[in-house]
């Protein structure tokens, strides 16, 4: 499969990379799910808690004797069945998130991307770098691309230099566009975008092409 590789204007090069869909079987499709599933899982925090009755402060002192009263038995104050007792059963705090496999997650994005590609929903850029910190830079590459009103995500390369924050500075105003290093690349920003736009030495990276 064949993908053109477009310039900082948006237009193409003339040159293109190729990608081998061998390993990317339609049927590990379930991965995706599975993927995504322990993405939000991960994102719960379970620290919800309930007091129990031997959690409560409050006297064990006996409310009144055990016969003769002619009301029911009761205990303590801290009796569940009474107001500002402890809870029966309440939730504890527990981890929802469970493991997945390296090699399935990496699998996982891969076969996200490449259900995305032949839709024709990804764009790849050839390397370059923002003088500037201004959007309209950017606003100009997307009308370019005739990707307006559409949830997109760039990838690009971090190298923790002045040059790649220009980027992500100027990209900040624009609602609909997200940036991230290829450090960040999840499978909800993946999932969650209607394009994808990767510079070219970030896909190289992701499908190890040379």
């Amino acid at each position: 499969m064949k993908l053109n590789i477009l310039n900082k204007n948006g237009f193409e090069t003339g040159r293109f990379l190729k990608i081998k869909n061998d390993s990317l079987k339609e049927k590990k499709n379930n991965i995706i799910y599975l993927e995504i599933k322990r993405y939000f899982s991960a994102q719960r925090q379970g620290t919800n808690k309930s007091k129990e009755r031997s959690e409560i402060t409050g006297s064990t002192k006996k409310i009144q004797r055990q016969k003769g009263s002619g009301n029911a038995r009761k205990g303590n104050i801290k009796n569940p069945l009474f107001r500002s007792g402890g809870r029966i059963f309440g939730p504890k705090p527990k981890k929802f998130n469970f493991k997945l496999n390296k090699l399935l997650k990496v699998l996982a994005k891969k076969l996200l991307i490449y259900f995305k590609i032949k839709k024709n929903k990804v764009k790849i850029l050839e390397d370059f770098f923002l003088k500037k910190k201004k959007t309209f830079l950017i606003k100009k590459l997307i009308t370019t691309l005739n990707l307006e009103k559409k949830k997109l995500l760039i990838i690009i390369n971090n190298n923790n230099n002045k040059k790649d924050k220009n980027f992500f500075i100027a990209s900040r105003n624009l609602k609909l566009l997200n940036v991230i290093s290829i450090e960040e690349l999840n499978i909800f920003y993946l999932a969650n975008s209607d394009y994808l736009i990767f510079f070219e030495s970030v896909f190289k990276k992701l499908f190890n092409i040379k």
